[in-house]
């Protein structure tokens, strides 16, 4: 398979993915579309190097946390609870409220908890959470064990 047919098959199976990583950092339409496009370069300009050491899904976060953070950095903006006007499955209204509740605190989580709890609602395993974000296995068990207390008590 080229490049392109690669890229566009990597876009198409991550992008909810991609998206999720560029709402932790803004709730501006404007400024995810920004930041989903300066992702996409970025892993158009790693294609050629990815070595499949890691799931492709664990390098996309892996690319997206870090091209989001650096944006971060640049820009120095204050980060707001996400509202989600989604309607994600077409659910009742109890559970809409409970999906946007749950939102809302993960939104007051650190940027840091916020990533492994994503990562976590994502379906992936400790170990990718671990490779994605740099930190040991059993690290990632004990914050995500802390992380949910603290969601219950919020």
């Amino acid at each position: 398979m080229d490049k392109n047919n690669r890229f566009t098959e990597l876009l198409k199976a991550h992008k909810s993915t991609i998206y999720t990583v560029c709402y932790m950092f803004s709730d501006n339409k404007e400024e995810v579309e920004d930041l989903f496009q300066e992702v996409s370069i970025r892993i158009w300009q790693g294609l050629d190097s990815f070595r499949g050491e890691a799931s492709p899904a664990s390098w996309i976060w892996r690319i997206a946390m870090n091209t989001c953070l650096n944006w971060q950095k640049k820009s120095q903006h204050e980060h707001q609870a996400l509202e989600m006007n989604i309607d994600l499955f077409a659910p009742d209204k109890e559970d809409l409220s409970q999906v946007r509740m749950l939102y809302d605190r993960i939104h007051q989580l650190g940027l840091f908890d916020r990533a492994i709890i994503l990562l976590w609602l994502e379906n992936m395993s400790y170990e990718e959470i671990a490779q994605i974000t740099g930190i040991t296995v059993k690290n990632v068990s004990v914050r995500l064990v802390r992380i949910k207390e603290a969601l219950k008590k919020m």
